[in-house]
C-alpha cells in the first residue's frame, strides 16, 4: 500500500468525495461542483506569479521571440488549446504562440504515455525548435514531476530562455526548475489522480490569463474589444463590424462602411472613424504606437485618449 506522504497532493484521495459511487447523480455533481468553486481561489493566490510571467511573455514577443508551451498528456492539450486559440482571437502567426506535447499529433487526440518518462525527447523537441534566450517556455505538469516537460524545460534553461511551471504542486521539481513558478494548490482529485479535474481547470485558467493579458501587453486589445480579429468568415465579419460599432459609438451600417474604407482592418477602421484622418494616416499611427489603437488615438489627438 502506497504511503500517501510521498504522494504529490494530486495524487492524492479527497476525504469529501469518499462515497462518490454511492451518491445519486445529483449528490454526485454537487460534490464535484463545490470542488470546482476552489479553483479560482487557488489561481488568485497565484497572480502575482502570473503577473511576472505576463510580463515575461510580452518583453519575450516585443522583442522577437515565441511563447512555447510545453506538456504530456492533459497538460500538454490545455497548452495545445491555448496557443491554438491565439490567432483567430489576437489575428497573430501561428508560430507566435506554440505547444510541444509529448507524442506529437497522435497525443492530441489520444494517449502517448510511455512518452511522458522521457526527459531526453523533452530536450529533443526544445532544441529542434531552436529556443533561444529571445522566447519563452511554459511547462505545464499538474504534479511537476513530468520527466518530458522537466526534460523541456531544463534545456530551455540552458538554451537561454526564460522559464515558466505551471503546477499544482508547489515545490515540485518543475517548479523548482523553472524562473517563475505558477503553483495553484487545488489540492486531491475528486476522483483520486484524475487531474483533468481541478489541476486542468486551474492549468487552463492560468493559460488564459497569461495570453489574453500578455496579447493586451502587446496592444492587441483596445478597451476589452478583441480588435485583432480577422473578418474571415460571416461570423467574424459581423463580430468585426460590431467592435467598430461600440470602439466608435455608430450604426452596424456606418461601422461596416469604415470596415470597408479601412481594408477590412478593424484597428484601422477604428483610428480613422475616431481622428477622420485618412487610411494611409491611420495606418502610420498604428505603426508609430506598435498597433495599439488608444496610443494610436492619443499621437491623432496630441493628448490622452478617453477611455471608451
Amino acid at each position: 500500500m502506497n504511503d500517501e506522504k510521498t504522494l504529490p497532493v494530486t495524487e492524492m484521495r479527497n476525504p469529501r468525495s469518499m462515497d462518490l459511487d454511492v451518491l445519486s447523480s445529483e449528490q454526485m455533481l454537487q460534490v464535484i461542483n463545490a470542488e470546482d468553486r476552489t479553483v479560482a481561489d487557488a489561481v488568485a493566490a497565484q497572480i502575482p506569479q502570473i503577473a511576472k510571467a505576463v510580463e515575461a511573455a510580452a518583453g519575450a514577443l516585443r522583442g522577437g521571440g515565441r511563447l512555447i508551451y510545453v506538456g504530456a498528456g492533459s497538460s500538454g492539450r490545455i497548452g495545445l488549446l491555448d496557443a491554438l486559440e491565439c490567432p483567430p482571437t489576437f489575428g497573430v502567426a501561428p508560430e507566435l504562440v506554440q505547444a510541444i506535447v509529448a507524442g506529437g499529433g497522435a497525443a492530441e487526440a489520444g494517449s502517448a504515455a510511455e512518452l511522458e518518462d522521457d526527459p531526453a525527447l523533452g530536450a529533443d523537441l526544445i532544441a529542434q525548435r531552436s529556443v533561444g534566450s529571445r522566447d519563452i517556455v511554459v511547462g505545464l505538469a499538474a504534479s511537476g514531476t513530468t520527466p518530458f516537460t522537466l526534460g523541456a524545460l531544463r534545456e530551455a534553461h540552458r538554451c537561454g530562455a526564460m522559464t515558466v511551471a505551471i503546477t499544482c504542486v508547489p515545490g515540485s521539481p518543475l517548479a523548482q526548475a523553472a524562473g517563475i513558478a505558477i503553483t495553484p494548490l487545488v489540492g486531491p482529485e475528486v476522483l483520486t489522480g484524475s487531474t483533468r479535474m481541478k489541476a486542468g481547470t486551474a492549468q487552463k485558467l492560468v493559460c488564459n490569463m497569461l495570453t489574453t493579458a500578455t496579447m493586451v501587453r502587446l496592444g492587441k486589445v483596445y478597451s476589452n474589444l478583441m480588435v485583432e480579429v480577422q473578418p474571415r468568415n460571416a461570423k467574424l465579419a459581423v463580430r468585426a463590424v460590431w467592435m467598430i460599432a461600440q470602439a466608435v459609438d455608430c450604426s452596424p451600417e456606418d461601422a461596416r462602411a469604415w470596415l470597408g474604407r479601412a481594408g477590412g482592418d478593424v484597428k484601422t477602421a477604428i483610428v480613422m472613424a475616431r481622428t477622420g484622418v485618412s487610411r494611409e494616416r491611420a495606418q502610420a499611427l498604428l505603426v508609430q504606437a506598435d498597433g495599439a489603437v488608444r496610443v494610436a488615438l492619443q499621437h491623432a489627438s496630441g493628448g490622452p485618449e478617453m477611455r471608451s
